[in-house]
Order: structure tokens, then C-alpha cells, then sequence
């Protein structure tokens, strides 16, 4: 069958996932728009050619019966609100990240699944499909490089607007990172530390930036994230895992490597939606492919919420320079299969 889907949010990433649900993914297609800017929403409309209707609102867009899935990608305080109305309504939705902006809200999302008795939710963290990530999973669960002991890793942007302030690196930026770092070591965080190294001349007022931040996980393996958002010369995912027996590195993206004018060189990307495109594709993709089998295996509100528990933290520890601990409830069974 053709998974009809709607798409509450048509800025930035919104208007991205609509066109590859267009253009490059199979078995689905929007019918249904929706967003705070009418005119936006046409605009996508027209651009991509769709038969869709626009709607007034992300509820009255997820009450339409021929919606059959729905994808949330409007800004992150709208989050818990849709999702919430999704399940209600029994229909499966993609949400970007954050899930919620709360831990509580993350929370009150997990217990109304439950009481759905099924996933119906998958949350937009891409990286688990990246194929780099894939590899360094890879060796880490073959034991090729033995057990984890640390890993070093950066997540650099060239610049960032005014409206970026210091707790956005945690919440904005280095949220990725927490969720995958879970993934790949399949272990939980107990505490985070951030410190502050001298500050950049290209960061605004309102941020400290660089930012190192400190993670332990409950198998003891220590973590530091490069946090350096006024880069200046590009868009930089880095990240090594040091092994009992060996190290393991992300592999740079793909690019050409070209000699010219006595140098010998390679381009460095600048836009986070190019680095990770074939990523978002693989991730839509997945959540196509399950619903219509009526089995979600992306992740999940249980991601989700232990993102928001341990930025949550994170940002805390931003504040008081100390060392703080990451209180993680239980993982129900619920989201272990």
C-alpha cells in the first residue's frame, strides 16, 4: 500500500523530508500539509507539485482520516503537543528531535504509548543510520578492537546566529551525540562535566563556546565531546573509539581529492543536511517500511527521553562547573524488543 502521510511543519527539514518522501523514498506520499506560515506550506506545495491540502493546524491535519501517519518536524515546543495527538488518534508519527523540550514531556509521551500498548513513535536521530556509525558499531560489537575504553569526539559548526545561547550546544547541537553514544556502546550515562576552554573571538555574547563536555557511562567508559560551534571552516563530526586492543575512527565523508596550484587537497562540508542526507533518507525510509509493517524498530520515545534526561543534565553541570549525575529511570520492557 501507499502510506499517506502528513507533515505538521514545512520549514527547513520539514520541506527536506517532504521532498524526498516525493522524490527519493518508495511507499508513501503527503497528502496533507500543515504550518504556522500558510504561505510556507504552499510554497513547498507548489515547488514539489503535490496533491495535498493544507490544513490550519497539525490537529486538524492528524484528525483527517486519510492520514495515515504523520510527520512532526515544526518547532520543538510543539513537539509533545502533536505526538500526544497522534497516539490519541492511534497513528504512527516521525518526530524530530527534541522529542519533547522536557524530560517530563518525553515522560507523558512514553506513558501514553504504553497505554497504546504499541510503538507508534520514531524519533528523528539519524546517525544510528549513518554509515560510518554503522561501522564503528560494527567493530565495537565484533570485539575487533576490544572493549571500549574512551572515545574522543568534536561536533564543529562553522558559525551560529545570535540567537544561539550557551545551553543550546547541549540541547541543539551535542543532543546527537548523546543519543548515539548510547547506541554504540549500548550502555547508559551516570555523570556529565562541562568545561569552558578559552572562549572564541568569533562567539557572540551569548555563548560560551568552545565547550568540552565530560561523560561516564555505567561500564566506566569516559567520553569527551569537542563542542565548537564558530568553527569558522566547515561542518566536523569527529569521532574515535579507543578499544583494549585497537582504535577506531568515523570516516571522514566522502570527497574528492584534487591537486591544483601546488596543492594537494579536499573540500570540507559546510551544511549538516549534506553531510548526513543519505542518513535521512535510510531513516525515513525504515520508518515507511515500518509502519507498513506494523512494527517500528527506529528509535524510540525511550531514546528520546534519555536525550532530554541526560542534556537536561548536561546543562546543569554547564551551570554549576561541578560534576553531575545522570539519573536515567529504568528502561521499560516495553521499549526492549
Amino acid at each position: 500500500m501507499t502510506l499517506k502521510i502528513g507533515v505538521i511543519g514545512t520549514g527547513a527539514i520539514g520541506a527536506d523530508h517532504t521532498r524526498r518522501i516525493t522524490n527519493a523514498l518508495t511507499g508513501a506520499e503527503v497528502i496533507a500539509l500543515t504550518d504556522v506560515n500558510q504561505e510556507q506550506a504552499e510554497k513547498v506545495k507548489k515547488s514539489l507539485g503535490l496533491n495535498a491540502t493544507i490544513y490550519k493546524d497539525g490537529h486538524e491535519l492528524i484528525e483527517k482520516g486519510d492520514v495515515d501517519a504523520v510527520l512532526v518536524t515544526s518547532w520543538g515546543g510543539t513537539h509533545e503537543e502533536y505526538v500526544l495527538a497522534a497516539i490519541k488518534a492511534g497513528k504512527y508519527v516521525f518526530c524530530e528531535k527534541p522529542l519533547a523540550t522536557t524530560a517530563r514531556g518525553c515522560q507523558n509521551i512514553i506513558d501514553a504509548e504504553m497505554a497504546a500498548g504499541k510503538r507508534l513513535v520514531q524519533v528523528g536521530f539519524m546517525r544510528p543510520y549513518d554509515s560510518g556509525y554503522k561501522m564503528l558499531k560494527q567493530a565495537i560489537d565484533s570485539g575487533a578492537i576490544g572493549e571500549p575504553l574512551m572515545i574522543h569526539a568534536a561536533h564543529r559548526n562553522p558559525s551560529v546566529p545570535e540567537m544561539y545561547i550557551t545551553p543550546m550546544a547541549i540541547h541543539d547541537t551535542l543532543i546527537h551525540e548523546l543519543d548515539v553514544f548510547r547506541w554504540l556502546l549500548d550502555d547508559e550515562y551516570v555523570s556529565a562535566q562541562v568545561v569552558f576552554p578559552r572562549k572564541s573571538k568569533y562567539a557572540h555574547s551569548k555563548v560560551a563556546d568552545p565547550q568540552i563536555v565530560m561523560l561516564e557511562t555505567k561500564k566506566g567508559t569516559r567520553i569527551d565531546v569537542e563542542v565548537f560551534v564558530n568553527c569558522q571552516y566547515g561542518y566536523d563530526i569527529q569521532c574515535s573509539v579507543v578499544g583494549e586492543e585497537g582504535v577506531a575512527n568515523l570516516p571522514e565523508p566522502q570527497a574528492l581529492s584534487m591537486r591544483k596550484n601546488a596543492n594537494l587537497g579536499q573540500a570540507i562540508l559546510t551544511d549538516w543536511k549534506d553531510r548526513f542526507i543519505e542518513s535521512y533518507d535510510v531513516e525515513l525510509q525504515d520508518f515507511i517500511n515500518g509502519v507498513q509493517a506494523g512494527k517500528l524498530t527506529g528509535p524510540s520515545s525511550w531514546n528520546g527521553l534519555a536525550a532530554a534526561v541526560s542534556g537536561d543534565a548536561c546543562v546543569k553541570a554547564q551551570e554549576s562547573g561541578l560534576i553531575e549525575p545522570i539519573n536515567l529511570p529504568n528502561r521499560p520492557e516495553f521499549y526492549r524488543s
